[in-house]
């Protein structure tokens, strides 16, 4: 059993790729020119660019090998943007339920996307039983309209009520293997029950069977789990010049959190927490006991964590191996200064407070820019750049 899989970002792996480097600057240049605010960080000043607005509560975007963007919105539709101009949804998604913090959430693109034009979606879906997550595959139509072969790949095994801690972050590892994650559903003890899914980082194949080489977690443990003890991770991503993997959950009340998520450990939750419930009253047994792992960074007050992406990447070289954390409250970016030998936070730094509304997902485009969406009824994605005059 290996400990620790040796692979790359999707994100990444499927922006900075063989066959992408011709796409790199179409984010920009495809766009038609729009207005920037310049806002200064630590180490260097930055563009900000509105690429498009009224989207209803946008969770996720990607970057197609053509400069396209994929976006999800909440509410149940996934477009294109494309020279400036949003595509109508697209059609032939799954079904989805879109209730609370539930709805159509990530897209993700598949290895091999520039010739099989294979994607990945997360959603809450109903049963009778109530809802759940679930993970489609499909494939996107060579005019970016409409999704075929559309077949459901992954759906957790215990469905509930209520509308809350659906996870549902994705990455595509180098393998071609899925993570995603899946909150407690807002049931505490979930995340400690190896029977149910909830609570848990689940890796499966792109066809929706297990890995051989998954964890062996016990005859009862439910298939596909990679780590448990999560509270509701919804962001997720591989350092591909590492391949550690990294991700970031909410907390309650405080103790929001960042892990390195292993095969087979528990982090946690609701056991340990830097946390406290919002009543004020104290979650478990403290913040560390035998068995559970330690959190990289937390963070409480809390943030309110969403998307998260390790940044590797040249435009931004200062910013290599850092990580960038989406927040909603406060309505900023985060980015954490990691230690290169060690792995350990050195700092902290928070920028766009308050300017452009809740960022719900950061991801690193091909040529290094940053891709935001914000999550509001009438989102916007945006696009974060080195300021012209700074590149040599």
């Amino acid at each position: 059993m290996q400990n620790q899989l040796s692979t790359n970002s999707p994100k990444l792996l499927s922006k900075k790729g063989a066959g992408l480097c011709a796409a790199l600057l179409l984010i920009a240049s495809a766009l038609p020119a729009q207005a920037r605010d310049t806002v200064p960080t630590q180490e260097v000043s930055v563009d900000v660019e509105v690429l498009a607005t009224g989207l209803n509560h946008p969770w996720g975007v990607e970057v197609l090998p053509d400069g396209a963007l994929l976006v999800t919105e909440r509410s149940g539709s996934l477009r294109l943007l494309r020279d400036g101009s949003l595509s109508r949804p697209i059609s032939g998604l799954p079904q989805i339920a879109a209730r609370g913090q539930g709805g159509l959430l990530d897209v993700a693109l598949a290895n091999d996307f520039a010739d099989s034009r294979t994607l990945f979606l997360s959603y809450s879906t109903r049963s009778p039983d109530g809802l759940g997550t679930a993970i489609a595959r499909a494939r996107l139509s060579a005019d970016g309209g409409a999704l075929a072969d559309v077949k459901e790949i992954f759906r957790m095994n215990r469905f509930s009520g209520g509308g809350r801690h659906f996870g549902s972050r994705i990455a595509v590892a180098s393998d071609g293997t899925l993570f995603f994650t899946i909150g407690d559903r807002g049931e505490d003890d979930r995340a400690q029950d190896m029977s149910d899914h909830a609570g848990a980082v689940v890796r499966i194949n792109p066809d929706g069977s297990i890995p051989e080489d998954n964890p062996i977690l016990g005859a009862s443990a439910a298939p596909g789990i990679w780590s448990k003890g999560h509270r509701n991770p919804q962001g997720m991503d591989f350092d591909s010049k590492t391949g550690v993997l990294y991700a970031v959950e909410h907390g309650a009340r405080g103790g929001d959190e960042i892990n390195r998520p292993k095969p087979g450990l528990n982090y946690g939750w609701p056991v340990i927490s830097y946390g406290r419930h919002y009543s004020g009253g104290e979650i478990g047994v403290g913040t560390a006991a035998e068995g559970f792992e330690q959190p990289v960074h937390y963070w409480d007050p809390s943030i309110a964590p969403g998307g998260m992406a390790v940044y590797r990447g040249d435009m931004f070289p200062e910013w290599d191996g850092d990580l960038l954390v989406a927040a909603l409250k406060y309505q900023m970016l985060v980015r954490l200064d990691l230690d290169p030998k060690t792995g350990e936070v050195l700092g902290e730094e928070r920028f766009l407070k308050g300017d452009y509304g809740r960022i719900r997902d950061v991801i690193v485009a091909p040529d290094g820019a940053l891709l935001m969406v914000t999550d509001d009824d009438k989102g916007a994605v945006l696009r974060l750049s080195r300021t012209p005059a700074q590149v040599d």
